[in-house]
């Protein structure tokens, strides 16, 4: 008889991939990125276990919008107090911010929760084109499309 796989903490093989974001569109990077950060893109994709891999994207800055979007999309963010809404849009995120941009449109798409939070962690974005993880012998990950 026959079982199916399930994987677990124990049985995660995770590699460390490098995306140069130079030219991309945000939400075309940004799903393909969670969908590596879940491990979508194995055979042993466990929904409830954390079997993605670790993400390094470098050159956010050069990250690009569609459309209108530059002026129109608006991030907003709250202090906790009366009135303390604070928004930006979204030419003001990529000079400022272009990590941040990255980070918050991959974080929407992962799962809400303790488990989401976890995959997040493996997500590290780079303003330029240097890095600090070359002790992890990161692989180059060629993006579909």
């Amino acid at each position: 008889m026959r079982t199916t796989f399930m994987a677990n903490d124990s049985t995660v093989e995770r590699k460390w991939y490098v995306v140069d974001a130079e030219g991309e569109k945000l939400g075309r990077l940004a799903s393909e990125i969670a969908s590596i950060l879940r491990g979508k893109h194995k055979p042993t994709y466990t929904p409830h276990v954390d079997t993605g891999d670790h993400v390094i994207i470098v050159n956010a800055e050069k990250i690009e919008l569609t459309g209108n979007k530059l002026n129109d999309k608006i991030y907003y963010r709250h202090s906790g107090y009366t009135g303390g809404i604070k928004e930006r849009n979204a030419a003001e995120m990529k000079a400022n911010h272009p990590e941040k941009m990255i980070e918050l449109a991959i974080r929407g798409m992962l799962p809400k929760g303790a488990l989401g939070r976890k995959m997040f962690k493996k997500l590290h974005v780079y303003r330029g084109p240097e890095h600090k993880n070359q002790a992890q012998k990161p692989e180059v990950y060629e993006l579909k499309g």
